[in-house]
Protein backbone atom coordinates (compact mmCIF):
# COMPACT_ATOMS: atom_id res chain seq x y z
CA UNK A 1 0.00 0.00 0.00
CA UNK A 2 1.39 3.38 -1.00
CA UNK A 3 0.21 6.53 0.74
CA UNK A 4 2.41 9.42 -0.27
CA UNK A 5 2.71 12.53 1.86
CA UNK A 6 1.40 15.32 -0.40
CA UNK A 7 3.52 18.25 -1.48
CA UNK A 8 2.82 21.65 0.03
CA UNK A 9 1.77 24.22 -2.55
CA UNK A 10 1.59 27.95 -1.88
CA UNK A 11 -2.09 28.05 -2.84
CA UNK A 12 -2.89 25.47 -0.15
CA UNK A 13 -1.57 27.61 2.71
CA UNK A 14 -4.02 29.78 4.64
CA UNK A 15 -2.59 33.30 4.69
CA UNK A 16 -4.09 35.76 7.13
CA UNK A 17 -3.55 39.46 7.69
CA UNK A 18 -2.52 39.81 11.31
CA UNK A 19 -0.41 42.56 12.88
CA UNK A 20 1.37 39.96 15.03
CA UNK A 21 2.44 37.88 12.04
CA UNK A 22 5.80 39.59 11.54
CA UNK A 23 9.42 38.39 11.43
CA UNK A 24 9.96 39.93 14.87
CA UNK A 25 7.78 37.19 16.36
CA UNK A 26 9.03 33.61 16.61
CA UNK A 27 7.04 30.41 16.21
CA UNK A 28 8.70 27.27 17.63
CA UNK A 29 7.63 24.04 15.93
CA UNK A 30 8.65 20.58 17.12
CA UNK A 31 8.83 17.67 14.70
CA UNK A 32 9.52 20.00 11.78
CA UNK A 33 11.21 17.36 9.63
CA UNK A 34 8.08 15.80 8.19
CA UNK A 35 4.32 15.55 8.18
CA UNK A 36 2.29 18.03 10.17
CA UNK A 37 5.36 19.61 11.76
CA UNK A 38 6.79 20.37 8.34
CA UNK A 39 3.49 21.79 7.11
CA UNK A 40 3.06 24.01 10.18
CA UNK A 41 6.62 25.31 9.79
CA UNK A 42 6.07 26.19 6.15
CA UNK A 43 2.65 27.76 6.81
CA UNK A 44 3.93 29.86 9.73
CA UNK A 45 6.86 31.09 7.65
CA UNK A 46 4.54 31.88 4.73
CA UNK A 47 2.48 34.01 7.14
CA UNK A 48 5.47 36.17 7.97
CA UNK A 49 6.60 34.63 11.26
CA UNK A 50 10.18 33.64 11.99
CA UNK A 51 10.12 29.88 12.49
CA UNK A 52 12.41 27.88 14.76
CA UNK A 53 11.97 24.29 13.61
CA UNK A 54 13.11 21.43 15.84
CA UNK A 55 13.84 17.83 14.93
CA UNK A 56 16.37 15.05 15.48
CA UNK A 57 16.73 14.54 11.72
CA UNK A 58 19.07 17.25 10.42
CA UNK A 59 18.63 16.40 6.76
CA UNK A 60 14.85 16.54 6.83
CA UNK A 61 14.82 19.57 9.11
CA UNK A 62 17.04 21.51 6.71
CA UNK A 63 14.85 20.37 3.81
CA UNK A 64 11.87 21.95 5.58
CA UNK A 65 13.88 25.18 5.88
CA UNK A 66 14.36 25.20 2.13
CA UNK A 67 10.62 24.69 1.57
CA UNK A 68 9.83 27.56 3.95
CA UNK A 69 12.31 29.83 2.21
CA UNK A 70 10.81 28.90 -1.16
CA UNK A 71 7.53 30.27 0.21
CA UNK A 72 9.31 33.54 0.96
CA UNK A 73 9.50 32.87 4.69
CA UNK A 74 12.18 32.75 7.37
CA UNK A 75 13.09 29.56 9.19
CA UNK A 76 16.01 28.29 11.24
CA UNK A 77 16.52 24.61 11.93
CA UNK A 78 17.65 23.59 15.43
CA UNK A 79 18.70 20.02 16.14
CA UNK A 80 16.95 18.80 19.28
CA UNK A 81 16.26 15.46 20.95
CA UNK A 82 13.05 16.16 22.83
CA UNK A 83 13.71 13.43 25.37
CA UNK A 84 16.69 15.45 26.66
CA UNK A 85 15.96 18.43 28.90
CA UNK A 86 19.21 20.11 27.92
CA UNK A 87 18.21 19.98 24.24
CA UNK A 88 14.82 21.51 25.01
CA UNK A 89 16.42 24.29 27.05
CA UNK A 90 19.00 25.01 24.36
CA UNK A 91 16.37 25.00 21.62
CA UNK A 92 14.18 27.55 23.38
CA UNK A 93 17.19 29.73 24.18
CA UNK A 94 18.30 29.62 20.53
CA UNK A 95 14.75 30.41 19.38
CA UNK A 96 14.64 33.46 21.66
CA UNK A 97 17.74 34.83 19.94
CA UNK A 98 15.76 35.00 16.69
CA UNK A 99 13.10 37.33 18.09
CA UNK A 100 10.23 37.37 20.59
CA UNK A 101 8.91 33.86 21.30
CA UNK A 102 5.16 34.27 20.71
CA UNK A 103 3.96 30.92 19.40
CA UNK A 104 4.76 27.30 20.20
CA UNK A 105 3.46 24.26 18.32
CA UNK A 106 4.00 20.84 19.92
CA UNK A 107 3.75 18.30 17.11
CA UNK A 108 6.44 15.63 17.57
CA UNK A 109 5.15 12.16 18.34
CA UNK A 110 5.32 8.48 17.54
CA UNK A 111 2.95 5.54 17.61
CA UNK A 112 3.27 2.04 19.06
CA UNK A 113 0.56 -0.55 18.51
CA UNK A 114 0.10 -2.98 21.41
CA UNK A 115 -2.41 -3.93 24.06
CA UNK A 116 -2.11 -2.72 27.65
CA UNK A 117 -1.03 -6.14 28.92
CA UNK A 118 1.67 -6.47 26.25
CA UNK A 119 2.86 -2.86 26.14
CA UNK A 120 6.63 -2.56 26.77
CA UNK A 121 7.25 -0.14 29.63
CA UNK A 122 10.38 1.29 28.03
CA UNK A 123 8.21 2.33 25.07
CA UNK A 124 5.63 3.76 27.49
CA UNK A 125 8.34 5.85 29.17
CA UNK A 126 9.71 7.07 25.84
CA UNK A 127 6.30 8.11 24.49
CA UNK A 128 5.36 9.89 27.72
CA UNK A 129 8.63 11.80 27.69
CA UNK A 130 8.41 12.76 24.01
CA UNK A 131 4.70 13.43 23.69
CA UNK A 132 3.65 14.85 27.06
CA UNK A 133 6.64 15.81 29.19
CA UNK A 134 8.43 17.62 26.35
CA UNK A 135 5.34 19.72 25.45
CA UNK A 136 4.94 20.60 29.13
CA UNK A 137 8.58 21.66 29.45
CA UNK A 138 8.52 23.59 26.18
CA UNK A 139 5.38 25.37 27.39
CA UNK A 140 6.95 26.16 30.76
CA UNK A 141 9.97 27.77 29.09
CA UNK A 142 8.04 29.50 26.31
CA UNK A 143 5.55 31.05 28.74
CA UNK A 144 8.48 32.61 30.60
CA UNK A 145 9.58 34.34 27.39
CA UNK A 146 6.02 35.41 26.57
CA UNK A 147 5.65 36.99 30.01
CA UNK A 148 8.90 38.89 29.59
CA UNK A 149 7.87 40.17 26.16
CA UNK A 150 4.56 41.89 26.77
CA UNK A 151 2.75 38.98 28.42
CA UNK A 152 1.02 37.45 25.43
CA UNK A 153 1.34 34.47 23.12
CA UNK A 154 -0.28 31.19 22.15
CA UNK A 155 0.59 27.50 22.37
CA UNK A 156 -0.95 24.94 20.02
CA UNK A 157 -0.81 21.23 20.80
CA UNK A 158 -1.40 18.48 18.25
CA UNK A 159 -4.02 16.20 19.71
CA UNK A 160 -6.18 13.69 17.81
CA UNK A 161 -9.53 11.99 17.72
CA UNK A 162 -7.71 9.85 20.28
CA UNK A 163 -7.98 12.80 22.65
CA UNK A 164 -11.76 12.15 22.54
CA UNK A 165 -12.15 8.42 21.97
CA UNK A 166 -9.88 5.46 22.61
CA UNK A 167 -9.26 2.67 20.15
CA UNK A 168 -7.78 -0.71 20.93
CA UNK A 169 -4.03 -1.24 21.08
CA UNK A 170 -3.10 2.45 21.31
CA UNK A 171 -3.21 2.99 25.07
CA UNK A 172 -0.22 5.31 25.46
CA UNK A 173 -1.05 7.35 22.38
CA UNK A 174 -4.57 7.77 23.80
CA UNK A 175 -3.20 8.80 27.20
CA UNK A 176 -0.79 11.39 25.83
CA UNK A 177 -3.39 12.96 23.55
CA UNK A 178 -5.92 13.29 26.36
CA UNK A 179 -3.08 14.78 28.40
CA UNK A 180 -2.38 17.45 25.80
CA UNK A 181 -5.96 18.65 26.06
CA UNK A 182 -5.52 18.94 29.82
CA UNK A 183 -2.23 20.79 29.33
CA UNK A 184 -3.84 23.29 26.94
CA UNK A 185 -6.71 23.89 29.33
CA UNK A 186 -4.34 24.29 32.28
CA UNK A 187 -2.21 26.87 30.44
CA UNK A 188 -5.35 28.74 29.43
CA UNK A 189 -6.71 28.68 32.99
CA UNK A 190 -3.58 30.52 34.09
CA UNK A 191 -3.10 32.78 31.07
CA UNK A 192 -5.71 35.44 31.69
CA UNK A 193 -6.80 35.30 28.04
CA UNK A 194 -3.47 36.77 26.95
CA UNK A 195 -1.46 33.56 26.94
CA UNK A 196 -3.76 31.10 25.23
CA UNK A 197 -3.45 27.43 24.46
CA UNK A 198 -5.55 25.08 22.35
CA UNK A 199 -5.50 21.66 20.76
CA UNK A 200 -6.16 20.49 17.22
CA UNK A 201 -7.82 17.09 16.94
CA UNK A 202 -7.95 15.37 13.57
CA UNK A 203 -8.58 11.95 12.21
CA UNK A 204 -5.97 10.27 10.07
CA UNK A 205 -3.60 12.54 8.17
CA UNK A 206 -1.44 11.61 5.18
CA UNK A 207 1.83 11.30 7.07
CA UNK A 208 4.47 8.65 7.62
CA UNK A 209 3.08 8.16 11.14
CA UNK A 210 -0.30 7.09 9.74
CA UNK A 211 1.26 4.95 7.01
CA UNK A 212 3.54 3.16 9.42
CA UNK A 213 0.59 2.12 11.60
CA UNK A 214 -1.04 0.10 8.86
CA UNK A 215 1.04 -3.13 8.96
CA UNK A 216 0.89 -3.40 12.76
CA UNK A 217 -2.85 -2.74 12.79
CA UNK A 218 -3.37 -5.35 10.09
CA UNK A 219 -1.40 -7.93 12.08
CA UNK A 220 -3.13 -7.10 15.37
CA UNK A 221 -6.60 -7.30 13.83
CA UNK A 222 -5.96 -10.16 11.38
CA UNK A 223 -7.12 -8.17 8.35
CA UNK A 224 -5.54 -6.78 5.19
CA UNK A 225 -3.81 -3.37 5.02
CA UNK A 226 -6.55 -2.17 2.67
CA UNK A 227 -9.18 -3.12 5.25
CA UNK A 228 -7.26 -1.21 7.92
CA UNK A 229 -7.48 2.00 5.91
CA UNK A 230 -11.08 1.64 4.76
CA UNK A 231 -12.70 -0.06 7.75
CA UNK A 232 -10.55 0.98 10.72
CA UNK A 233 -8.93 4.32 9.93
CA UNK A 234 -11.70 5.84 7.83
CA UNK A 235 -14.54 3.55 8.90
CA UNK A 236 -16.13 6.07 11.28
CA UNK A 237 -15.32 9.12 9.15
CA UNK A 238 -18.01 10.56 6.91
CA UNK A 239 -15.24 11.94 4.69
CA UNK A 240 -13.43 8.95 3.25
CA UNK A 241 -10.14 10.69 2.53
CA UNK A 242 -7.26 11.39 4.87
CA UNK A 243 -6.47 15.05 5.53
CA UNK A 244 -3.37 16.62 4.03
CA UNK A 245 -0.79 17.92 6.54
CA UNK A 246 -1.20 21.48 5.25
CA UNK A 247 -4.91 21.37 6.07
CA UNK A 248 -3.96 20.69 9.68
CA UNK A 249 -1.31 23.43 9.58
CA UNK A 250 -3.96 25.93 8.49
CA UNK A 251 -5.92 25.23 11.67
CA UNK A 252 -2.92 26.22 13.78
CA UNK A 253 -2.48 29.41 11.76
CA UNK A 254 -6.14 30.32 12.33
CA UNK A 255 -5.85 29.51 16.03
CA UNK A 256 -2.81 31.74 16.44
CA UNK A 257 -4.32 34.63 14.51
CA UNK A 258 -6.50 37.50 15.71
CA UNK A 259 -9.47 35.44 14.51
CA UNK A 260 -8.74 32.82 17.17
CA UNK A 261 -8.76 35.07 20.21
CA UNK A 262 -11.73 33.23 21.74
CA UNK A 263 -9.96 29.90 21.34
CA UNK A 264 -8.86 29.71 24.96
CA UNK A 265 -8.33 26.14 26.12
CA UNK A 266 -10.57 24.84 23.35
CA UNK A 267 -10.15 21.99 20.91
CA UNK A 268 -10.51 22.27 17.15
CA UNK A 269 -12.10 18.95 16.18
CA UNK A 270 -11.70 18.44 12.42
CA UNK A 271 -12.26 14.72 12.07
CA UNK A 272 -14.76 14.16 9.27
CA UNK A 273 -17.38 13.18 11.83
CA UNK A 274 -15.48 10.30 13.45
CA UNK A 275 -16.23 11.32 17.03
CA UNK A 276 -19.64 12.96 16.94
CA UNK A 277 -21.58 11.11 14.23
CA UNK A 278 -22.71 7.50 14.37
Amino acid sequence: MDIQEPHIHADDVLKLEDPAFTPANVCIVSGCGSGIGRAVSVAAAANGLTVAGLDVDDERGNETCRLAENMGGRMTFIHADLTRDEDIEAAVAASAELGAVRYLVNIAGIQHIDSVDNFPMEKYDFMQRLMLRAPFYFSKLAIGHMKRNGGWGAIGNMASVHAHICTANKPVYNITKFGLRALSQSISAEGGGRIRSFTVSTGYVKTALALNQIPAQAEQRGISPEQVVHDVMMGRSRVKEMMAPVEVANLFIFGFSRHGRYLVGGDMLFDGGMVLTY
